[in-house]
C-alpha cells in the first residue's frame, strides 16, 4: 500500500499555501510562520472561551471565598484588624466605605454581593449595548 503525500493547501490566516507537515496530516491548518501559528492559537482560545464562558464564572466565586478565608485564618477569629488588609480587593467603585462594610456584614457576604453587583453590571451594559445599537 503507497503513502500518498499531503497536498498544498492555503493557511487558514494568511491564506498562502503551504505544503503541510507529513507526521501532522490532516490536523495542520496554517503555514510554519510564527505570526500565523500564533493568530490561529488566538482564534482558538477566543473560541474556546467564548463557547465555556460558564467554566470560569462557576470557579471564580468559590476561589476568592477560599482566598478570603485562607488570609483570614481561622474563620472564628473576629479581630477586624487582622484579616481587613489581606481581603482581595474589589473591582468595583462604590464608594462605600468597604472596611466599614466588611466587618459589619464579613467577608464572605461582601465578596457574594460584589460578584452579583458584576453580573448585573455586565448585563446591564450588554443590554444597554443591544438596544443602542438597534436605535442608531
Amino acid at each position: 500500500m503507497s503513502k500518498i503525500p499531503p497536498r498544498k493547501r492555503p493557511c487558514r490566516i494568511c491564506r498562502r499555501w503551504f505544503m503541510p507537515n507529513p507526521r501532522v496530516k490532516d490536523r495542520q491548518m496554517t503555514c510554519g510562520q510564527v505570526k500565523c501559528q500564533r493568530e490561529w492559537h488566538r482564534k482558538k482560545c477566543a473560541e474556546w472561551n467564548s463557547k465555556n464562558s460558564d467554566y470560569f464564572e462557576t470557579n471564580y466565586l468559590q476561589k476568592k471565598i477560599d482566598a478570603a478565608t485562607k488570609a483570614r485564618g481561622d474563620p472564628q477569629v473576629t479581630r477586624p484588624e487582622k484579616h481587613l488588609s489581606k481581603v482581595p480587593a474589589s473591582r468595583m467603585q462604590t464608594g462605600m466605605p468597604l472596611e466599614y462594610v466588611k466587618e459589619l456584614i464579613g467577608v464572605q457576604h461582601v465578596i457574594i454581593h460584589e460578584y452579583l453587583c458584576q453580573l448585573l453590571d455586565r448585563r446591564w451594559h450588554k443590554k444597554l449595548r443591544s438596544t443602542v445599537s438597534i436605535l442608531g
